[in-house]
């Protein structure tokens, strides 16, 4: 069928010219190559191919800003709409004024042949930030043609890409940062959140609107508070600026009975003289819901901490790994005591 205009720019084909303004602002801002410097070639493609998609689908609503009113005929829509790009190239002229797409004639004259896509840009945004200063209104230099290929010097056999002078790249605002409150026991077996965000985006026209959306956080086991899970784009929106990301901080709620050290996992427990010296056992329910029996045969003194391996907070990136459970005992001494019981005790431990 040859390019569908309309897949890649993600609307459908009832799709209005506000419809078509906010899905090349949004794609355009993603892909162009300033904002992805680590894989250029295929940011370049996909920016061309975009700007292509936009001018093209703005010529078949008839408002195309720079040919007039082509393919205002609703035949030539149809057969695009069914048979794409490649059933318009050969159809005959429209009238003495020849065919809207190509250069009108010759070799050249097959298809749709989009201006530069950095025009196309620096039109849609106004006076962009990527344009340089004496480049002049509506016109970035940063692209040089040697007048070959479909997008000017994008098609060439020259260098095509010039590194943009400091400072002229579209500003990105700090994230925005939002806290995300999780008890242990959440990251202790990790879980999944579903969150509702309303933030202020950007339309095609320029204008500022409220926008919400529900964002799904996977939260992972061990986890640590002062994680974060950043999501790209999703934060306000100005205009003249890239989205700010947002990003969501983990952070620890309290627990009952455990309390937290990295991997570890604290708890206080108290026992009676007699269990101290006598030997007792620690009963415990574990963060997934484990009964966790513990035996202690050692005299416990006060302070005394028993280890328990493996029984702590899975460690996120040592898969299967986990830390220790940490007791640390307190030792409640009797606050009075009969003669019998002192001439017991003395007895006992050979006093």
């Amino acid at each position: 069928m040859g390019i569908d205009y309309y897949n890649i720019l993600s609307v459908n084909k009832n799709a209005t010219e506000d419809d078509l303004k906010k899905s090349y602002r949004k794609l355009a801002m993603k892909w162009h190559p300033d904002k992805n410097r680590d894989n250029k070639k295929e940011a370049e493609a996909k920016f061309k191919q975009i700007s292509e998609a936009y001018e093209a689908s703005l010529c078949f609503l008839s408002i195309c800003p720079h040919l007039g009113s082509v393919l205002s005929d609703p035949q030539k829509r149809a057969i695009y709409d069914q048979y794409g790009e490649e059933g318009l190239k050969d159809m005959p002229p429209s009238g003495s004024g020849g065919f809207p797409f190509g250069n009108g004639g010759g070799g050249n004259s097959k298809g749709f042949n989009p201006r530069n896509a950095e025009d196309i840009f620096a039109e849609f945004f106004g006076n962009s930030p990527f344009e340089f200063g004496a480049a002049g209104a509506g016109r970035s230099m940063r692209f040089q043609s040697d007048g070959g290929g479909m997008f000017g010097g994008f098609g060439s056999n020259e260098h095509v890409f010039r590194t943009y002078s400091e400072g002229t790249a579209l500003r990105k605002p700090p994230p925005v940062e939002s806290k995300l409150p999780c008890n242990l026991a959440e990251l202790y077996s990790g879980s999944t959140r579903k969150m509702k965000i309303s933030r202020t985006v950007v339309d095609g026209n320029g204008r500022q609107t409220q926008e919400s959306e529900i964002l799904t956080i996977d939260v992972k086991p061990g986890w640590k508070k002062g994680t974060k899970i950043t999501f790209p784009d999703k934060g306000n929106e100005q205009p003249g600026q890239l989205p700010a990301d947002l990003v969501f901080v983990i952070d620890e709620k309290p627990h009952d009975l455990y309390k937290r050290d990295s991997n570890d996992l604290i708890v206080n427990q108290k026992v009676t003289l007699a269990e101290a010296l006598g030997g007792t056992s620690v009963s415990l329910i574990t963060l997934d819901g484990r009964n966790l029996s513990i035996a202690v045969t050692d005299i416990i003194s006060p302070g005394y901490e028993l280890i328990v391996p493996k029984e702590g907070m899975p460690i996120a990136k040592e898969r299967g790994n986990r830390g220790d459970l940490r007791i640390i005992f307190e030792v409640k001494f009797p606050t009075r005591l009969t003669p019998e019981q002192r001439a017991g005790l003395k007895r006992a431990l050979g006093g």
